[in-house]
């Protein structure tokens, strides 16, 4: 296979992995890795910093509607983004410490739990408005639109936040994904923040979040621009004609392809990783 024809498939792999990453909410990051390491025999370290390239694409596009919008919580994302980043930072340098059949054996943990999350029903939990101490103390408290005008509510359990964001910078390092489950979990459940504020703050922490990854990776060597290129270009253009075509999408079947694909994968790299093949 010449570099041509390898390049056009890894457009048309990542292509696929951006528009539905889109469609379910999860991004192309949690596909990108296994589908170059499986699919097209990448070394895994080098898929990952492909990967960590393609996330930083895609998140920066959507951030800034999303903050054009009023949904995102700059405030909180600014802060969080300090544990994600040294998280990141941390997760980058262990990275050639850890033997890939490890990484591989996470990796596929992290597949069968994105699974099982995108098979739930998400709904907004009950708002609170009583003010919390860090968040009085930082200023985090904001409002969100919705039909009838702005809705406020408050950020509560800082700190534990901000150490569940630690992790999640570690995961995005280590793994090449943008970790965004981790962090809407963080905020929606423990920061108690609304939704759709936690999933378009994680989006705008995310691109952050992958360069401080990617400049270690960079250094190291690890990423390639013949393969990084492509992975970004196709991970890109399916997420705008994902975005596009969400509206008129039957969700429910797309998170259910989107579950079989990556529960596919999962035990695929398990299998792989407990063994020492990859």
């Amino acid at each position: 296979m010449t570099t041509l024809t390898l390049a056009l498939f890894v457009v048309g792999g990542s292509f696929c992995a951006g528009m539905l990453g889109s469609l379910t909410g999860l991004g192309g990051g949690i596909i990108i890795v296994p589908m170059l390491s499986l699919l097209f025999h990448v070394q895994l370290r080098y898929a990952i910093g492909a990967s960590l390239v393609s996330v930083i694409a895609t998140s920066s596009g959507a951030a800034a509607a999303y903050v054009r919008e009023g949904f995102t919580n700059v405030r909180v994302g600014m802060l969080l983004e300090v544990a994600t980043t040294a998280g990141a930072l941390s997760g980058a340098a262990l990275s050639g410490l850890i033997p890939t059949s490890a990484l591989a054996v996470l990796f596929g943990l992290v597949l069968l739990f994105s699974a099982y999350r995108s098979l739930q029903r998400r709904e907004d939990h009950a708002l609170l408005t009583t003010p919390d101490k860090w968040a009085a103390r930082l200023r985090l408290d904001s409002t969100f639109p919705i039909a009838g005008g702005e809705q406020p509510y408050s950020v509560r359990r800082v700190p534990a936040g901000f150490a569940l964001m630690y992790a999640a910078g570690i995961l995005s390092a280590l793994l090449g994904i943008g970790s965004g489950i981790v962090k809407v979990l963080a905020m929606d459940q423990t920061m108690r923040l609304p939704f759709k504020v936690s999933t378009t703050t994680s989006n705008f922490m995310i691109g952050v979040t992958a360069a401080a990854s990617a400049g270690v990776y960079l250094h190291k060597g690890y990423i390639d621009p013949t393969l990084a290129f492509p992975v970004m270009l196709g991970v890109l253009a399916g997420a705008l004609i994902g975005a596009r075509i969400l509206g008129g999408a039957n969700t429910k079947r797309l998170r259910q392809l989107f579950t079989i694909v990556v529960v596919v994968m999962a035990f695929e790299m398990l299998y792989k990783g407990a063994r020492g093949g990859i």
